[in-house]
């Protein structure tokens, strides 16, 4: 017997196989590409994507035993949705996060109802990479397609429909919308009211790990699934991963080091305060009940690595070819084993929490000619991990104090970095065996939702396995502490000259 997670990301998706112990039995991965057919659009083609997880899901399912998958359910993106027809078709391309045409709608919004009653609501903070914002647009500027629109539906729930089922939602995903009252655990009717939308056109919400039904057999088939597998309710990815990360508890967190860090933090009960909307932190219900999670996320992240590789990374690349190795392992080793005497401003793309700045910009400050690769890869781990201090110190002032780490993602196979940030953090780090967090998170409901375990704890205790722990070594943590109290003045101290500069490049 076993189960299949599946996890559906912005740039590719994968299928995996896991027995009840959380052991990887098969797994399948493709990619899709980002569509950008006008400034500021940002899509996929989700018949596209669709077409690529049924791939996964055949090529996942056929390496194990005909009859083995009893059941599955779904990690996907947030806020991408599409609208269908009555007869299935999707009738447009699917805008991801950080499409902007949902822009326009936030000062709408900001008048019409205010950004602390959203808060108070939808535990989001006004943003215009919520769905809501871009369904307004595309009823604005784009009426023959809203007209013909059947239901609005997200990953997760239009994967469901496309298995053969009802359109279904769970709790996490709903509130990426910024429709989803997440107190009281129903689409908003004064939200969907003021945007003037019927909210037959939205699926059926319900929580994580709950059963839909079972595929029909004819869509198993051409699955290479067996018969009565059942599809459960899953999540929002980064809800999923801090799931498979063995996240069920207080003062335990996620931290998915990967292109975007991105550390989740959970609580029993809602924050909903001024602070959080002021650091943009939202607050929305986790996939394990009675739960909350807020996401701190940093979204140049390890794709500072891929600019240090791209630009300064010519040896290491030729290494990597000769020697097999990652090219990342192999930068990471090369970093200076001290805490290095730069400092780096990591919004190489744009900010992600607290500032949510889209005209910042990096900074990599204390050069010299003497200063080496070796010190400069050191100063992109720490700026990253410093971004991420600075957003734990603040979550810890709202009253979600973190004391321990689960990492997950690309940047937890490296030891080296790990225990860089347990230093400079000062809290506890822990990689784990299976790196497929967001799939075993999945996994784990459907196995609960199905009885093959009892509770929530149970399946945690059976498959998440911790791989190795690491703890902050005391006088480089006090280094780091030091070197904290002047980073968290470089951003407000370049925010007026990067904005200047931002400008003086637009014009």
């Amino acid at each position: 017997m076993s189960l299949l997670g599946l996890d559906v990301g912005t740039t590719g998706c994968k299928a995996v196989v896991f027995d009840i112990e959380g052991k990887v039995l098969s797994a399948a991965y493709r990619e899709y590409p980002l569509l950008h057919p006008q400034p500021g659009w940002i899509e996929l083609d989700m018949r596209l994507v669709l077409e690529k997880i049924k791939e996964s899901i055949r090529e996942a399912s056929s390496q194990v035993k005909r009859d083995s998958v009893r059941a599955l359910s779904i990690s996907t993106q947030g806020e991408a949705f599409v609208p269908v027809d009555k007869k299935g078709n999707l009738l447009s391309n699917s805008p991801v996060s950080f499409d902007n045409r949902g822009e326009k709608f936030v000062q709408w919004w900001e008048k019409a109802l205010g950004k602390e009653r959203i808060m108070k609501i939808t535990g989001m903070p006004l943003h215009s990479m919520f769905s809501l914002n871009k369904i307004m647009w595309l009823k604005e500027n784009s009426p023959h397609i809203y007209s013909k629109t059947w239901k609005f539906l997200c990953c997760g729930d239009l994967l469901i429909y496309k298995l053969g089922l009802s359109p279904t939602i769970d709790y996490s995903l709903a509130s990426r919308t910024m429709v989803f009252d997440i107190l009281k655990k129903r689409w908003s009717e004064e939200i969907l009211s003021r945007a003037d939308i019927d909210p037959s056109l939205l699926a059926e919400v319900v929580p994580s790990g709950t059963v839909v039904g079972e595929i029909p057999q004819r869509i198993a088939n051409s699955l290479s699934l067996p018969s009565r597998v059942t599809v459960v309710t899953g999540g929002h990815d980064q809800p999923c991963g801090a799931l498979g990360a063995g996240v069920k508890e207080e003062g335990v967190a996620m931290e998915a080091i990967g292109t975007v860090d991105c550390i989740a933090s959970i609580f029993k009960e809602p924050h909903l305060n001024k602070k959080m909307l002021e650091n943009n932190f939202a607050c929305y219900p986790h996939t394990v009940p009675q739960f909350y999670i807020t996401l701190a996320f940093n979204f140049t992240g390890g794709s500072l690595l891929k600019w240090f590789r791209n630009t300064l990374g010519k040896e290491e690349k030729e290494k990597a070819k000769k020697t097999g190795k990652d090219v990342y392992s192999i930068l990471i080793n090369e970093a200076t084993p001290e805490p290095s005497s730069l400092y780096l401003l990591p919004h190489f793309t744009t900010t992600g929490t607290p500032y949510m700045d889209t005209n910042s910009s990096g900074a990599i400050l204390g050069l010299s000619l003497n200063t080496s690769k070796a010190e400069l890869i050191k100063a992109i781990l720490e700026g990253i991990s410093f971004e991420m201090k600075y957003n734990l110190s603040l979550l810890e002032e709202i009253g979600i104090p973190v004391n321990e780490l689960r990492a997950i993602g690309g940047g937890a196979k490296s030891r080296k970095w790990l225990q860089l940030k347990a230093d400079l953090y000062g809290k506890k780090m822990v990689s784990l065996k299976v790196s497929e967090a967001a799939s075993l998170g999945a996994a784990i409901l459907a196995g609960v939702a199905t009885g093959e375990y009892s509770s929530i704890e149970e399946a945690v205790e059976a498959t998440v396995k911790t791989k190795e722990v690491f703890y902050p070594q005391e006088e480089k943590t006090r280094i780091y502490e030091e070197k904290f109290q002047i980073y968290k003045d470089i951003y407000p101290t370049l925010k007026s000259l990067n904005h200047r500069i931002r400008g003086a490049a637009v014009a």
